[in-house]
């Protein structure tokens, strides 16, 4: 990389906005699973969550400050003292704590929302941001819906949280309104007119309602922002964030036109893709920039033709950039135990010997059932079943018999601790009458709010990918499971689901309905 080239830090907040999402509900374990492939990724912060917001919000940005090393680790907080407080309770055992603060500055959310004036505001900055700053020495301040403020009044309470000792500064186009021309602009301004921005790091958090997160983040790096905010996939309140694997690729696929690097290790970005999309429940759609299942296919023969003899003539990035390399070593139900740890450390998973016994019993089952075990399926198998929460009931087998012209019934054996109960039930369709029979087993009252299922892989023997839905206690748990039979997927993720209910609610604490 040339001497010459700007350094642009990458702040992920797929763990704080992302998680914002609507349907998205993740528990301390997965928290911190991606956690810390966001670290393998090289992300430079880390926004673990907002710590007031919820007792387990809080308890999962104190365990990634406490566990993960590498990236900073930054929470979020408004500029109350009551809110800072909380953040630096959650932050204190990080190696590199941030504290970042917001507040409004556009007049629609002073008169509506905070029902403050401006001068109340410039207060509650400059007295906001000290305290932050007693805390801790790395202090983000962002202006709440930036792009539709005053530009002389922003740049004021930008002053101001420059005086009173924050380190960076975030513009926001919270609403995603600003177009990449003016956003740059706004940054350009900014640069010039606020005292003391040679002092600090210019940030910037772009979200995408008109499909231009992206392109308004670009426009802010050529216009003097060092740091942008974005989230995996893109996910994000309403129409999601900054897909952080496309600005990243971006400015390693255009750097001669940018000139600037980032420090976030490519090969891991499909990885890191893949377990936020299973942990989060959100599919990725298929003809989505880089990550998507279509990003690298060729379909015309004109295409197929150019790429088979250089590929450069369809492919301005080679696929082996963001981790999806070819393997041609193939696994079936002869391939050893040997064979399968080698693989899976070469897609980059590192398994204790309990993991690697019960993958191995997974792959062998799905073995039985599928001639060939692609790269998809290993991922699948550990994504889904290996680094799981404890189960307590355990599905040990699943009989349907269904048709057009009977009622569909299912009769499930789980085992729960050292005893197999078994139940059946009927429903309108295999699927539901498999989660009643369930339901009839487990008592636990949840309600199913949303079911989907994908194909792992191609052909007949593909493996099947479902992800379920399910609300207790006015809390949404996700669950996953995956078989060559989509019947089987569909238990396994409901049970997935119902045993994250008991993990996280805790045994003594569930209500359940009588026998």
């Amino acid at each position: 990389m040339s001497d010459t080239s700007k350094r642009i830090y990458i702040f992920d907040t797929t763990l704080r906005d992302g998680e914002q999402s609507p349907g998205v509900s993740l528990n301390v374990e997965e928290k911190l699973k991606i956690a810390r492939q966001l670290a393998r990724l090289g992300v430079d912060v880390i926004e673990a969550g907002f710590p007031i917001a919820s007792p387990g919000d809080f308890e999962a940005v104190r365990a990634i400050a406490r566990e993960v090393e590498g990236p900073v680790i930054a929470g979020l907080a408004r500029i109350s003292e009551r809110d800072i407080d909380r953040a630096w309770e959650a932050l204190q055992e990080a190696k590199r704590p941030r504290i970042h603060v917001f507040i409004a500055t556009s007049d629609i959310h002073l008169k509506y929302k905070l029902r403050m004036t401006r001068e109340e505001v410039l207060a509650a900055v400059r007295k906001g941001v000290a305290r932050a700053k007693s805390y801790c020495r790395d202090v983000e301040f962002s202006p709440e819906d930036a792009s539709r403020s005053d530009i002389d009044f922003m740049c004021q309470v930008l002053a101001a949280a420059i005086e009173s000792g924050a380190t960076v500064l975030n513009i926001p186009d919270t609403v995603g309104y600003a177009t990449p021309a003016e956003f740059g602009h706004l940054i350009a301004e900014i640069r010039r007119r606020v005292p003391g921005i040679d002092r600090v790091q210019i940030s910037v958090h772009c979200h995408n309602d008109l499909g231009l997160a992206v392109a308004n983040s670009l426009a802010a790096i050529e216009n003097g922002a060092l740091q942008v905010e974005g989230a995996i996939n893109g996910i994000g309140e309403r129409a999601g964030n900054t897909a952080l694997e496309e600005l990243v690729m971006a400015l390693y696929t255009r750097r001669d036109y940018y000139g600037c690097h980032t420090g976030i290790v490519t090969e891991e970005i499909y990885r890191t893709s893949r377990l936020v999309s299973s942990l989060t429940g959100m599919p990725v759609q298929y003809n989505k920039a880089i990550v998507g299942k279509n990003a690298f296919a060729h379909e015309a023969g004109i295409h197929q033709d150019g790429v088979l003899k250089e590929r450069t003539t369809y492919e301005i990035m080679n696929p082996a950039m963001i981790g999806l390399v070819q393997n041609n070593i193939v696994l079936g139900k002869h391939s050893g135990r040997h064979a399968l740890r080698t693989r899976l450390e070469e897609l980059g998973f590192k398994l204790n010997e309990a993991e690697l016994d019960k993958a191995f019993a997974r792959f062998k089952e799905l073995a039985d059932r599928k001639k060939d075990i692609t790269d998809r399926d290993l991922e699948a198998i550990v994504e889904h079943e290996i680094k799981q929460i404890p189960e307590k009931f355990v599905l040990e087998h699943i009989h349907i018999s269904t048709g057009n012209r009977v009622v569909p019934t299912a009769t499930i054996g789980l085992r729960v601790g050292e005893e197999l109960m078994e139940e059946a039930a009927c429903g309108e369709g295999p699927v539901d009458a498999a989660f009643k029979a369930i339901d009839k087993i487990t008592r636990i009252p949840v309600c199913l709010k949303s079911y989907a299922l994908n194909a792992v892989t191609g052909g007949k023997d593909a493996v099947g990918e479902v992800t379920v839905k399910v609300e207790y206690a006015g809390r949404v748990f996700i669950g996953r499971g995956i078989s060559t039979d989509v019947l089987e997927a569909s238990a396994r993720a409901y049970l997935n689901a119902i045993n994250k209910v008991v993990y996280e609610i805790g045994e003594e604490n569930l209500q359940v309905l009588e026998a």
